[in-house]
């Protein structure tokens, strides 16, 4: 650690110091030793403030560095010893505060799948994951982590993919049933087939993602400082008057050395990294608490954020002289090649055993896909493709055309699912202050308005294109600041830069995010964004109270001191005990914030209910 050392020159200078005066007798040269040390302290301080004042910033460091210079003054050598150890101590911690920030990175690097056993041929080899290839075959071992995403082959197993997901429930999975990579195999062997390589699959984009959001140590605020002028002038106001009174400078550096500012320096350090632990539980990386504690208005993508990116058949509306069970088992069958959204979510939605096989099989790209199925030529796609001479209007869903044997036999639209969690998170977002909630999407007005009536969002952009969602972050109010963009694809990336904080969806493969977000959910939970913004008003609010809590034990101590009846060295280890008064309270931060204790005790009723329903 950066300040490490010198919490250990510190202690070891105590230890020769010790043995000097009290083993070997010779209290002058342990005074001269402490003295030099604790006034070098004093003027790196010295030097430090200096800077910080040049950039517009009052600390209360010059009451540590009034101290360390009154104890050395009045040779109270031993009390300049324990305030040097306070600092050193204080800066540690600080420093220990920082490197927990990317601690959560560290983990998910420590658990990156880094070999796979690839199968040729009935063969099986070790090699690295990076060295895979879409289409190679790979087996799964029991208990094993899954290499990079695919699909199963051969085989049946449960995988757990809390890391994933969030559900600590193992999940079933079979032949065509997709795995993510990062999940954990249960207890049967399955071979599987690679879908996407290693950088483009679900746990390293979470890697990635989590990576850039904590590429930057993590910046605590001396909550002190912001109490700094006052705090300061209360000190010097009783220390001098002390002096003034007794006559007697040693009474001003008793005063000093109780004023002291450590416990108010490792209040905010203390209480950021229990809330930093709180996220990393609760499947959210980053450290901006305190802009998030808080943020005003809240700025959400549509398509894989408020909705799960999901499609399912909305309507199948067929020409004369067609049916709909014969438009879509076509359709299918023409698009099982085809790895997009609306092709996947089709030949999902057909039963397999209906389906055709598919020859002459010819992709125009941005187009649509034509091909023999059951001798009739079908075509699938947009409608300038399909049916270029047809007028449909009003079709305002998202949509694909059909036509076989060259005759329009009609379309069918889709409709993205909403997240079943994305209305509570709204609401609990109100209830936690939140002044603005907006959604910004690509899609028409029509759509965006269906889902923002169930979301509960009632300022809708529609329709906007990557530079209009910048545009409208950067255009909320100074007064409706902080703001929150909380999106999950390569067009989210921008606005998540342009807002205050920006929040990824991290599950789902949000890799062009991962340059941008200064905090991302792990887990498929939209959800986690209401819990970040409570736990870090919990967090924010232990740190507040834990500062003020401080600063008024200190200013009482500081009155006793006043009188005369705290020596110099009992001052500092009354000092120590405010310290670990200050810890302690810090250390609440980790408590679970009331609004999500609520939710945890909500869902469990609900699942209750259901278990009796279906008892």
């Amino acid at each position: 650690m950066k300040h490490q050392w010198k919490l250990i020159v510190a202690l070891i200078l105590g230890f020769i110091g010790a043995i000097l005066d009290f083993v070997m007798h010779m209290p002058h040269l342990t005074a001269t030793i402490i003295d030099i040390a604790a006034l070098l302290m004093a003027l790196s301080m010295l030097k430090e403030m200096i800077m910080d004042l040049k950039a517009g910033h009052w600390g209360v460091d010059i009451l540590a560095i009034i101290a360390v210079i009154s104890t050395v003054a009045v040779n109270e050598f031993w009390a300049a010893w324990m305030i040097l150890v306070m600092l050193t101590g204080g800066e540690s911690l600080e420093d220990y505060a920082t490197s927990q920030a990317d601690k959560e990175l560290r983990s998910l690097l420590s658990n990156n799948p880094r070999l796979a056993n690839k199968v040729v041929d009935g063969v099986v080899s070790e090699v690295k994951v990076d060295d895979l290839k879409i289409g190679d075959h790979v087996l799964v071992k029991p208990g094993s982590q899954v290499p990079v995403d695919g699909i199963i082959l051969t085989g049946s197993s449960s995988f757990d993919e809390s890391s994933l997901t969030g559900e600590s429930v193992p999940v079933e999975k079979g032949i065509d049933d997709t795995i993510m990579s990062g999940s954990i195999n249960g207890d049967s062997a399955i071979t599987m087939q690679v879908t996407k390589l290693a950088k483009d699959s679900e746990y390293q984009t979470i890697v990635a993602l989590v990576q850039s959001s904590e590429a930057a140590p993590a910046k605590f605020v001396k909550m002190a400082d912001r109490y700094a002028v006052p705090f300061t002038i209360i000190s010097l106001i009783i220390g001098i008057s002390a002096w003034i009174s007794s006559g007697d400078p040693t009474r001003f550096a008793q005063v000093m050395v109780v004023a002291s500012p450590c416990p108010l320096l490792i209040a905010a350090p203390v209480a950021l990294v229990s809330g930093m632990s709180s996220m990393s539980k609760n499947h959210i990386s980053g450290t901006v608490l305190e802009k998030l504690s808080r943020a005003k208005t809240f700025a959400f993508d549509k398509t894989g954020t408020l909705t799960r990116n999901q499609l399912v058949i909305d309507q199948i509306v067929p020409e004369k002289g067609f049916n709909k069970e014969e438009l879509q088992i076509f359709a299918a069958s023409v698009e099982q090649a085809s790895s997009h959204i609306i092709a996947t979510s089709l030949v999902k939605a057909t039963p397999k055993a209906e389906l055709h096989s598919v020859t002459d099989l010819e992709e125009v790209t941005g187009q649509g896909v034509r091909g023999k199925v059951a001798d009739k030529i079908v075509c699938v796609g947009k409608l300038s493709f399909v049916a270029p001479d047809k007028n449909l209007k009003n079709i305002n869903s998202t949509a694909i055309y059909i036509s076989i044997d060259n005759k329009f036999g009609g379309y069918i639209t889709f409709a993205d699912q909403i997240r079943p969690e994305t209305p509570d998170t709204i609401s609990s977002l109100r209830a936690q202050g939140a002044q603005h909630i907006m959604m910004l999407t690509g899609d028409n007005s029509e759509v965006a308005q269906k889902v923002a009536a169930v979301a509960g969002v009632d300022d809708v952009r529609s329709s906007l294109l990557p530079a209009e969602k910048i545009a409208a972050v950067k255009g909320i109010k100074s007064e409706n600041r902080p703001v929150v963009m909380t999106g999950d694809g390569v067009n989210d990336a921008p606005s998540l830069m342009a807002a205050d904080v920006g929040i990824a969806m991290g599950a789902k493969g949000a890799t062009a995010a991962s340059e941008s977000a200064d905090a991302v959910i792990m887990v498929n939970d939209l959800s986690k964004v209401s819990d970040a913004v409570a736990i870090a008003k919990h967090t924010m609010k232990v740190a507040n109270i834990d500062v003020l809590t401080a600063i008024s034990i200190v200013i009482l101590i500081e009155i006793v001191a006043f009188t005369g009846i705290i020596p110099a060295m009992a001052g500092a280890i009354l000092q120590e005990v405010v310290d670990l008064i200050t810890i302690c309270l810090a250390l609440l931060a980790k408590t679970t914030p009331k609004i999500m204790r609520n939710k945890k005790t909500t869902n469990l009723q609900k699942k209750t209910e259901l278990r009796k329903m279906f008892s």
